[in-house]
């Protein structure tokens, strides 16, 4: 069922993509990014914890920094977690666009079970979060570092198609 999921979004996605250059609502400057996980680190490690979370996350960034997202992965004790979001992200000035900050929130879903109150306000398998980054770019290629509450950190890597109506 969960891969069955992923793989109808994806398609839709890749459809909903493929038409790009007919889209009106689609501006010089937007992005589509494609993130995945590469390291994750616990501060205070147990033996339960799972640390490759093996993120697949897809975003969409209006040019004015505005984002949406979805991401799946792995949570902290493995077992299959989403987390939908919007937010925004801001270029640290004199970094030439080098270095950049996100901030998203959203709901995230997954935590269930005997760990379904590892993360606060987890009501019916679905809680609210706010999850900072701090993210650096060379041309569509991104990395960032990722805070998840107080429990860990993550670093990513992903790539963006930036739009171009011309």
């Amino acid at each position: 069922m969960k891969h069955s999921l992923f793989s109808l979004l994806f398609s839709v996605f890749l459809t909903f993509t493929s038409t790009i250059s007919y889209a009106d609502w689609l501006d010089d400057g937007d992005m589509f990014y494609f993130q995945t996980s590469l390291y994750t680190v616990h501060f205070e490690p147990k033996d339960e914890h799972n640390n490759n979370q093996k993120l697949i996350n897809l975003e969409f960034q209006k040019n004015t920094n505005w984002l949406a997202g979805l991401a799946f992965f792995r949570n902290s004790f493995g077992q299959p977690s989403q987390y939908g979001y919007a937010g925004y992200s801001w270029t640290i000035p004199a970094t030439n666009q080098l270095l950049y900050t996100k901030l998203t929130a959203g709901l995230m879903h997954g935590y269930d079970g005997e760990y379904k109150d590892k993360i606060p306000l987890n009501e019916n398998g679905v809680a609210p979060a706010i999850v900072p980054s701090l993210g650096i770019k060379y041309r569509s290629i991104h990395s960032e570092l990722t805070l998840f509450g107080a429990a860990g950190a993550m670093l990513t890597l992903g790539y963006s198609f930036t739009i171009s109506n011309h």
